[in-house]
C-alpha cells in the first residue's frame, strides 16, 4: 500500500516523491530537525509536523535524496519512528543526539561516536533478548569518524551506555529525586572503568532494531555535559557541540556508496 500514511510520523512512501531516500538523519529535538533540514539541505519539503514528530525530504549538495526526522526524546518513542521509517523504506540511519561525557578526557563541545551500546532499555528487550548485542553499523561508523577527521571535529569513538532516564539512570542528584536506588549509587564510575564513554538514551535501541530489522544504523552526539566534573549541561557550548554532530553526520552521508 503505497498510499498508507503511517500514524505516527504522518506521511507514507508515496509522499517521498519519485527518488525515495533510503537514508535517514534522525534527531530528538525537531527544532534539530528544522535546523539540518534548512541548512543543510536543498529543495526541502516538509513531510510531516505530527506529534512533534517534524519530517523533512530534501537533497544533499551531492544530490542524494535524504530525510531529515524527529525521534522524540528516549528509546520507546524512538523505536516507533524507526519502525515506521523502514517500512516507507529507509535503510540507513544516523542518529544525531546530545550526550554526556563520562570520561574526563572528553571535551564538552566534542562528539562521541558509538561502536556500540551497553543497553539497559525496557524498549529494547521487547525487540530482542537483553544479551543480543548492540552494535552499531560498521560501514556508517567509519563514514563518520572519515567525516569527523575531515571537518577537524574533535571526536572520540567507543562503548556508549544507553539507559532510559535523564535524572535515575544517569546517576543524577541534582533533580526531584535525590534517593537513587541503592543499584544506580557509583554506576558511572563503574561504567567509567569498562571505557565506557557517554551517557545517552537512544542509540542501544537503534542498534538492536538495526539488527532484527536489517538495516544499517549509526550514531553521533554532541557532547554537551562533562559528567566528571558536574551534572549540568553546558549551554554555552551546546550549540557547538550540536553543530559539530550535525556537520558530521550530514559529510558522512554524502560519502556514503
Amino acid at each position: 500500500m503505497l498510499n498508507k500514511r503511517f500514524y505516527h510520523i504522518g506521511f507514507g512512501q508515496d509522499d517521498l516523491g519519485s527518488s525515495p531516500p533510503i537514508i535517514a538523519l534522525l534527531s530528538g529535538d525537531p527544532e534539530r530537525s528544522r535546523l539540518i533540514a534548512q541548512t543543510y539541505l536543498q529543495d526541502v519539503r516538509l513531510l510531516s509536523e505530527n506529534r512533534g514528530l517534524n519530517s523533512y525530504v530534501g537533497y544533499l549538495p551531492n544530490g542524494r535524496t535524504i530525510l531529515s526526522a524527529t525521534s522524540g526524546m528516549g528509546a520507546p518513542s524512538l523505536s516507533i519512528v524507526v519502525n515506521e521509517l523502514v517500512q516507507v523504506g529507509i535503510r540507513q540511519i544516523i542518529r544525531i543526539g546530545t550526550c554526556g561525557s563520562i570520561q574526563s578526557y572528553i571535551p564538552v563541545g566534542s562528539v562521541v561516536i558509538s561502536s556500540a551500546a551497553l543497553c539497559r532499555q525496557g524498549a529494547a528487550d521487547d525487540i530482542a533478548p537483553v544479551e543480543y548485542p548492540a552494535a552499531a553499523d560498521p560501514f556508517l561508523t567509519v563514514a563518520l569518524v572519515k567525516a569527523a577527521r575531515e571537518l577537524e571535529v574533535e571526536h572520540y569513538i567507543g562503548i556508549t551506555a544507553s539507559v532510559d532516564t535523564f535524572y535515575e539512570g544517569q546517576e543524577r542528584t541534582d533533580s526531584a529525586n535525590p534517593n537513587l536506588m541503592r543499584s544506580l549509587h557509583g554506576i558511572t564510575e563503574e561504567y567509567r572503568r569498562l571505557n565506557i564513554l557517554n551517557y545517552e538514551m537512544e542509540c542501544g535501541t537503534l542498534f538492536k532494531m538495526a539488527g532484527v530489522y536489517n538495516f544499517a544504523a549509526a550514531a553521533v552526539c554532541g557532547v554537551v555535559a562533562g559528567r566528571s566534573v558536574s551534572e549540568n549541561i553546558i549551554l554555552e557550548q551546546k550549540d557547538i557541540a550540536v553543530r559539530n554532530a550535525i556537520a558530521t553526520a550530514v559529510h558522512a552521508a554524502e560519502t556514503l556508496e
